[in-house]
């Protein structure tokens, strides 16, 4: 494999840490993490593997004594009880050593977790609502366990191999209530969030639909006629109309010419206009004749182009992994192309046993992405956990109901318990349901206090998402939040510097700050947006009678202020809020400082010479991060952080005093 496809990996652990036995392996990561191992052979696994890829933390400090034919291992945190033979629910257990309220004080091998908070899924493909999520690192109980004993290796050159089969290898997770210590650490063995471009944060303008190159134009003319800002471009673009004997033409990586003449002049366009373009692509089929670059494929695969055979889709053999990027992908990247959508919906099988063809591409398109000086970024579909180290997250083809958009708030927060901090998700639904122009004001308004801003609609001529398509209120309040999600871009994007460098996710449970209070786990569709706002989005239709929506808001104890009409809540308790169609509670915290961006009506995404800033009553400090946004030079210090500070005393009468420090670093 080429040295691009290789990734930063330190698998192997300090023999300080490790306990070792004839048939077990016992290996500290920290004082609250470890690694569970046993094979009958005594084989152990020293690769990085799919999800862990970082062993060699520090040295954890251990103490191991015999006792009653079992060995009694102790960290300052936990003890650890086995007696040698395969693990079994009699011969394993691990206890905390310092109670944590609420929380189970010990774990035996087996149990089952019936209080994990669990993490996130695959897709919302299908979902009529809720749907079942897979287990994540934290549980109520104190303990969770990440099992890794089927997992794909990665070999020292950057390829894949299959793990042998038989033995163990587990982590087990005992963090207790300390949410943010476990994600914190999760991240320390798996890898960091990356930090995102700049412009991924502003709003996206997505549709399944057969735009020709000028009425693609004239729409991005029309929304800067309206004020209306946007970052992104997402484009469907290939030839669908093939030849049967080719199969389909879901798959494709030839520009229709018919509908895009000249493609390079069509993205200096939207590059002109400050937007980044991303093209949707679905693998599955692989590269057949009809292509443009066939010949030149087949070629490369020692295949004769004349026979016209299909050179197949085959990300387990590096030889087509590595044209498929060069002579594919690459001379459309050449060409204008920003990053892609990798819409991969056919399984997740390959002639290597346990690898799942999404992980894969997912992995090598995100490495593939980094050999520029621009930050790599694609949009897939979620492949098990680790899969926060190549964002962004697609949820799927939602259905258009308010079941889905109901379910989408806590299903956003709650993939912070697996690290996996930006989804997103088709912002109005997809496919099915009705038109519904209250559906689709509350979609955006979530929207524009989630991770990712993408509208996205099918073809359908009732389904499209453009303001002025609705009723002239909603259309209205529609662009007022596509606005102020442009504005809200420098806020998002400290938050994205604070998830890479601290762990902390955009989008967090209540339960992280609160684990103690009972409330915080009542209210899975409320949830902090940074640090200075907690988010409950409307959900439900309004009511006919009142013209006011009901949304039931847990707050904590303190001052809260909602940042559109100004009304101050006392904490502490449910509050029923009701909303009419322009507002969603949006809540400050006492002495939040939130900075905005005057830009509101370009599709400028890029530091704004201007800042309003919001501040409201309490003490608090605010980094504003700032750097180019979009290339890798922010790790050699190209960056800078402006402090505010707000101040609140109580002597004869409140007197309130902010401050800006001078900017610190080098942009």
């Amino acid at each position: 494999m080429k040295q691009q496809f290789i990734c930063e990996r330190r698998p192997k652990a300090d023999p300080r840490n490790i306990v070792l036995g004839k048939n077990y392996r016992i290996t500290f990561l920290t004082d609250r993490l470890v690694r569970f191992e046993y094979n009958e052979s005594g084989a152990f696994v020293d690769e990085a593997s799919q999800v862990i890829w970082y062993r060699d933390l520090e040295e954890v400090p251990f103490e191991i004594k015999q006792k009653n034919n079992f060995l009694e291992i102790q960290t300052k945190s936990i003890r650890i009880r086995y007696d040698e033979r395969a693990f079994d629910e009699s011969i394993l257990s691990v206890k905390l050593k310092k109670p944590d309220n609420g929380c189970d004080l010990e774990w035996y091998y087996g149990r089952k977790e019936d209080r994990n908070l669990f993490g996130t899924a695959r897709t919302l493909d299908e979902a009529d609502g809720r749907i079942r999520l897979e287990k994540g690192i934290l549980s109520r109980d104190g303990f969770a366990v990440l099992d890794d004993s089927k997992t794909i290796l990665l070999t020292e050159d950057g390829w894949i191999k299959e793990r042998k089969q038989g033995g163990e290898d587990f982590y087990l997770f005992a963090y207790g209530h300390d949410y943010r210590g476990a994600v914190k650490d999760f991240f320390r063995v798996t890898g960091r969030v990356p930090m995102l471009p700049k412009y991924a944060l502003g709003n996206w303008w997505s549709r399944y639909y057969e735009y020709s190159q000028d009425e693609y134009q004239r729409l991005m003319d029309r929304f800067l006629a309206e004020k209306i800002p946007f970052s992104v471009a997402v484009i469907d673009w290939h030839i669908t109309d093939i030849d049967k004997k080719y199969g389909s033409g879901w798959t494709g990586y030839t520009w229709n010419r018919d509908l895009f003449p000249d493609p390079g002049s069509f993205m200096d366009n939207l590059h002109d206009r400050g937007m980044k373009v991303t093209l949707n692509v679905h693998p599955a089929l692989g590269i057949r004749e009809c292509e443009s670059m066939y010949k030149e494929m087949a070629e490369a695969m020692g295949m004769d182009p004349a026979a016209g055979e299909p050179v197949e889709f085959d990300i387990t053999d590096p030889e087509f992994l590595e044209n498929y990027f060069e002579i594919v992908h690459h001379p459309l990247e050449e060409e204008g192309v920003d990053f892609w959508w990798l819409d991969w919906q056919q399984g997740t099988e390959t002639d290597i046993r346990n690898l799942d063809p999404l992980w894969a591409l997912n992995h090598y398109h995100y490495l593939y992405a980094k050999r520029n000086q621009k930050r790599p970024l694609i949009l897939s579909r979620y492949a098990q956990m680790g899969s926060h180290r190549y964002p962004l997250g697609f949820s799927g083809d939602t259905a258009v109901n308010w079941k889905v958009l109901r379910f989408q708030p806590y299903f956003t927060a709650n993939a912070a318990n697996v690290g996996y901090t930006w989804w997103s998700h088709d912002i109005g639904g997809h496919m099915n349901g009705t038109r519904d122009d209250e559906l689709y004001l509350r979609w955006v308004q979530f929207g524009v206090f989630s991770p990712i801003m993408r509208l996205h609609s099918c073809s359908n001529e009732f389904s499209g998402k453009e303001p002025w398509k609705y009723k002239r209120e909603i259309c209205d309040t529609t662009i007022k939040y596509l606005r102020l999600r442009h504005r809200l871009i420098p806020y998002i994007y400290s938050m994205n510097y604070r998830n890479h460098t601290e762990g902390i996710a955009l989008c967090e449970p209540m339960y992280y700050t609160y684990p103690q209070k009972k409330n915080a786990y009542r209210c899975p569709n409320e949830y902090f947006f940074g640090s200075e706002l907690i988010a409950a989005p409307v959900t439900e239709k309004i009511n006919p009678k009142t013209n006011l929506a009901k949304t039931a808001v847990w707050l904590p104890k303190g001052r809260y202020t909602d940042i559109f009409n100004g009304r101050i809540y006392t904490g502490g308790r449910f509050i029923n809020m009701y909303r009419g169609m322009e507002e969603i509670p949006v809540l400050a915290k006492a002495g939040a400082i939130i900075p905005l961006s005057q830009n509101d009506t370009e599709n400028n995404w890029k530091n704004p010479e201007n800042l309003e800033i919001l501040i409201y009553r309490g003490n608090n400090t605010f980094g504003l991060y700032e750097d180019d946004g979009e290339t890798n030079s922010y790790q050699n210090g190209a960056s800078a952080t402006t402090t505010f500070t707000v101040a609140e005393t109580m002597e004869t009468s409140a007197t309130l005093t902010f401050t800006i420090d001078p900017a610190e670093g080098d942009v």
